[in-house]
């Protein structure tokens, strides 16, 4: 008997450890012509945290990914398509893997419906470079307007004035 619960439990174990590869191991691939672009979801929806919240996927020709998902703030993070048997993913820098369908206008990323979009959002603009038409993005907001700085000598803070 104890046995049996020993193999049983060393086989889960076992099973457990044919999982996804980590993020920097995944090969990516270079993305198909109808999942480039910019996806973005349409309506509220039950995986979004609140109605009000959009989700968007931006999609460049060599497989590079921006997941941008706003809500209160806005959390954008970079990944890469890949295969697994004949399925296409993305997995993002969290190691988290979506599975990517394309119907027409329309994608199933993970749990979320998104559908092309000419542009993303504004706040997610801040971390995308279009120039050339290709996509680059970055991983801080890329600031438009640089603020007037002045140091505050004893507490070594920068500030910025109004």
């Amino acid at each position: 008997m104890i046995k049996n619960i020993f193999t049983g439990l060393l086989v889960i174990n076992l099973v457990g450890c044919a999982g996804y590869a980590d993020f920097p191991q995944v090969v990516q691939t270079p993305a198909p012509v109808n999942v480039t672009g910019v996806w973005m979801s349409d309506g509220p929806q039950k995986s979004l945290v609140d109605p009000a919240a959009i989700a968007s996927l931006v999609v460049d020709r060599a497989g590079n990914t921006l997941d941008c998902r706003q809500w209160q703030s806005t959390i954008a993070r970079r990944g890469k398509l890949t295969w697994r048997g004949e399925q296409l993913y993305n997995v993002n820098v969290k190691n988290e893997y979506q599975k990517i369908i394309v119907t027409g206008d329309k994608m199933q990323y993970g749990r979320l419906v998104l559908r092309r979009v000419a542009k993303p959002t504004v706040e997610c603009q801040a971390f995308v470079v279009y120039a050339n038409g290709e996509y680059t993005f970055t991983d801080r907001p890329v600031s438009t307007v640089l603020p007037q700085a002045s140091t505050h000598k004893k507490a070594n803070v920068i500030r910025t004035n109004k």
